[in-house]
């Protein structure tokens, strides 16, 4: 049986995925996070609210999300994280 993603990971694939498309919209961003509707915006929620992403608005009232600077900062001191624990064989 798989294991269950940690929150962590939960957020940092959701970044990344914003990462690799510069914008994304929130249904290529759902099916690229693989949560349920109800999860991902709480997800979404909270990653705006602590300034993680942010929402883009066009002239047609369409979404995207985007990266901050603060996000992508996570992003980079996750990877220490996940090389620190990678060179411990944990």
């Amino acid at each position: 049986m798989a294991r269950k993603r940690e929150r962590l990971d939960v957020i940092k694939d959701i970044l990344k995925s914003i990462r690799v498309n510069r914008q994304i919209k929130p249904t290529r961003l759902l099916y690229a996070s693989n949560l349920s509707p109800q999860m991902f915006k709480e997800y979404i929620n909270e990653l705006i609210s602590k300034g993680f992403i942010k929402i883009d608005i066009d002239k047609k009232e369409k979404k995207t999300f985007s990266l901050t600077i603060k996000g992508n900062e996570f992003l980079e001191e996750y990877k220490v994280i996940e090389n620190f624990i990678e060179n411990f064989g944990l």
